[in-house]
């Protein structure tokens, strides 16, 4: 729901970066992979109760390294695959925090982390959905910027994900109760995309 906002707000510093990693031979691929390495050292670090800080610290260079990966491929040249390994590298992410909560503390962490892995899942599996659908119709939207994908808006996208990172990470024993209420907005955002794609795709039944 943010990210068109974040994603005005944050675009001309990203651009800028993005263009002075590109004019020092650094590749979208590698800052993608960066940005991936640092996703999963910050939940090894979240998963064996380290410090709160180095956490924090290496999970948002690991989503800015996500939002420069697209400003270094606008500025030296896009690839299929880049795209394809960005998407990629973002659902692993997203499933390795949970997963890394669930490590740290499986008796109270367990069902919810389950619930919540699932409910990704299937808010993955319905924006994926539509992608391929929107990619096959020759639809275009930049409403979340210059993707590889065609992104569906939606209740809970990027921003508020990594918002209900950083509130978990910092707060990490009321990781259960904040994950059953994410579950429950991802499921919600998923069945308003299952509606979305009936009225955009749907024939006569």
């Amino acid at each position: 729901m943010l990210d068109g906002v974040m994603r005005r707000l944050i675009e001309p510093a990203l651009a800028k970066a993005g263009r002075a990693l590109a004019a020092g031979g650094i590749g979208a691929d590698a800052v993608t992979l960066a940005g991936f390495a640092l996703g999963l050292a910050a939940a090894a670090v979240i998963a064996l109760a380290g410090p709160v800080w180095v956490a924090l610290a290496l999970l948002l260079a690991s989503r800015l390294c996500d939002g420069l990966d697209g400003a270094v491929a606008r500025a030296r040249q896009k690839s299929d695959f880049g795209g394809y390994l960005d998407i990629v590298c973002d659902f692993a992410f997203y499933a390795a925090i949970p997963l890394a909560f669930v490590l740290r503390d499986p008796a109270a962490n367990g069902v919810a982390g389950a619930a919540l892995l699932a409910s990704f899942y299937i808010n993955g599996a319905t924006f994926l959905g539509f992608a391929v659908l929107a990619e096959k119709r020759g639809l275009e939207t930049r409403s979340r910027g210059e993707k590889s994908l065609y992104f569906s808006a939606g209740l809970l996208e990027g921003t508020e994900t990594i918002g209900f990172f950083v509130l978990v990470t910092l707060w990490p024993a009321g990781f259960a109760s904040a994950a059953w209420v994410f579950a429950a907005l991802c499921l919600l955002t998923a069945l308003s995309r299952v509606f979305l794609a009936r009225g955009r795709f749907g024939g006569p039944h």
